[in-house]
């Protein structure tokens, strides 16, 4: 066997496991997820549909000091499953309009059973974390965008999510400098905590 086919034959191999242990662990909590978890709401949510964290298993979180005994996860085809929003602000990383497009942040919590709550805590796979009340998730109408101009928004980019708002549409945002519209948008966002 040619060691290309052997490296190809593998990794499918590694992922029909991969796919197996994500299957029976979702049928062990009652989650519908089909795909990896992209999105955590933890804190004070609704029942949840996982259990608590896991440090050997959750290593990410683990190393970020988080805690919890009960989640909220989302997939890629949970969040889509969502009404859907477009944007269109101006990025400070090329100074150019992009399409945003994903669900409102405000209808994920919702969805999770925290839409009562008064704060949130976003964070992001770099350690990035900033607490927005829930009044400006509103009134910024946050997205959590999943799609930058009409394509999945790809890890190792800004994503696979972005918890980001159209800073072109409200004058108290556009008066900043552009490198500072975008403080409460975390890249590559993975955790959100629902606060109290």
């Amino acid at each position: 066997m040619k060691k290309r086919q052997f490296l190809a034959a593998g990794l499918l191999g590694m992922s029909s496991v991969a796919i197996a242990a994500n299957k029976k662990q979702a049928a062990c909590v009652g989650s519908t997820e089909s795909g990896p978890v992209l999105l955590t709401v933890t804190g004070a949510i609704g029942t949840g549909n996982r259990g608590a964290l896991d440090p050997a298993l959750d290593q990410m979180m683990a190393k970020q000091k988080l805690q919890f005994n009960r989640a909220h996860t989302f997939d890629f085809a949970a969040l889509s499953a969502l009404p859907q929003t477009s944007i269109r602000p101006t990025l400070e990383y090329d100074g150019k309009q992009h399409v945003l497009s994903g669900p409102l942040l405000s209808e994920v919590m919702h969805a999770a059973g925290a839409a009562a709550v008064g704060d949130v805590l976003l964070r992001a796979v770099d350690g990035y974390a900033v607490q927005v009340t829930m009044a400006d998730i509103r009134k910024y109408r946050f997205i959590v965008a999943t799609h930058l101009d009409g394509k999945p928004i790809p890890l190792g980019g800004l994503g696979p999510l972005w918890a980001v708002f159209d800073a072109d549409a409200f004058p108290d945002i556009m008066a900043k400098p552009i490198s500072a519209r975008f403080a409460l948008c975390p890249w590559g966002t993975y955790h959100i905590e629902a606060k109290t």
